[in-house]
């Protein structure tokens, strides 16, 4: 019986769905989206204990400058430590270059309040429209 189809080998094959690499791909997105989700939050400033408000809103960082001031009333321009006359210098050259940025001052809850309203007021002298502060949601009262 040459011609007969007895058997599996002429048949038509069943199409599968094979799960182990479908699985696979989904950790990995899975992954990807949780790191991204975690970088998009970090700080730009050097570690300080923000102020708490009840009005806090999501910042973007997007074509912002980061402005800390320390405890003890040291400024820092993103994560680097400046002095005035060097804080000045970078204050204009990014309003040169970014004249639409903003300014995130990212002060600690301790710092002196003379050196946070000296930061802003230098801020609005060299041009910035948008200047904003950063402050830590505080929870809800029970």
């Amino acid at each position: 019986m040459a011609g007969s189809s007895g058997g599996n080998s002429g048949g038509k094959k069943k199409a599968r769905i094979e799960i182990i690499p479908l699985i696979d791909v989904i950790f990995f997105l899975l992954a990807t989206f949780v790191l991204f989700t975690l970088s998009l939050n970090t700080p730009q400033g050097v570690p300080v204990i923000l102020p708490q408000s009840e009005s806090g809103v999501e910042r973007d960082t997007a074509g912002t400058a980061t402005v800390s001031v320390t405890e003890q009333g040291s400024l820092a321009w993103d994560k680097e430590f400046v002095d005035l006359s060097d804080f000045l210098n970078r204050l204009k050259a990014f309003y040169t270059t970014n004249p639409e940025g903003r300014i995130l001052i990212n002060g600690d809850e301790n710092a002196p309040f003379n050196q946070a309203i000296y930061v802003f007021d230098e801020a609005r002298k060299a041009g910035f429209k948008k200047i904003f502060i950063e402050t830590q949601v505080r929870s809800a009262p029970r």
